[in-house]
C-alpha cells in the first residue's frame, strides 16, 4: 500500500461493530451465572476498541451500550451489599435488569439497522 492510498472501514464492518456490546449485553442478561461476569471483564475491552473507531457512530452507541450495562451493574454493587442472604432478592434485582436492558439493546439495534452507514477512509499517516 502506497503512502497516498486509505484504509477503508466499510459500512457493514461499522454497523456491526456497533451492535456488538448491545448482543453481549442481551446475552449477559439471559444467562447471568457465569457469563455477566466474563462479559463485565470481556466488555471493557471491547468498549476501549470501539469507543474511538474512527466511525463516530460506532464509539456512541457502543458508549450507550455500556452506560445502560456499567449502570446497572454498579447499582448491584451498591444495592446489593444491603440484601439479605437470599437468592429472591437476586432474582428480583436479575429481572429488573432483563427489564431495561434487554428491550433498550433491542431497540438500539433496530435504530443501528434502520441508520445509513457509510464507508470510512482512514488515511495513511505520513511519517518524516
Amino acid at each position: 500500500m502506497s503512502k497516498s492510498e486509505s484504509r477503508v472501514v466499510t459500512a457493514k464492518s461499522a454497523r456491526s461493530a456497533a451492535k456488538l456490546f448491545n448482543y453481549g449485553n442481551i446475552v449477559a442478561v439471559l444467562v447471568p451465572f457465569p457469563l455477566i461476569i466474563f462479559w463485565f471483564g470481556a466488555s471493557m475491552f471491547l468498549y476501549a476498541m470501539n469507543r474511538h473507531h474512527p466511525n463516530e457512530r460506532v464509539g456512541h452507541y457502543t458508549q450507550q451500550a455500556a452506560y445502560r450495562f456499567y449502570g446497572v451493574i454498579g447499582a448491584l454493587i451498591v444495592v446489593g451489599t444491603f440484601f439479605p442472604p437470599k437468592l429472591s432478592y437476586f432474582l428480583v434485582y436479575w429481572a429488573l435488569t432483563a427489564a431495561v436492558i434487554i428491550p433498550w439493546s433491542i431497540y438500539d439495534i433496530i435504530r443501528i439497522n434502520r441508520e445509513n452507514w457509510q464507508d470510512v477512509a482512514i488515511p495513511e499517516e505520513q511519517t518524516p
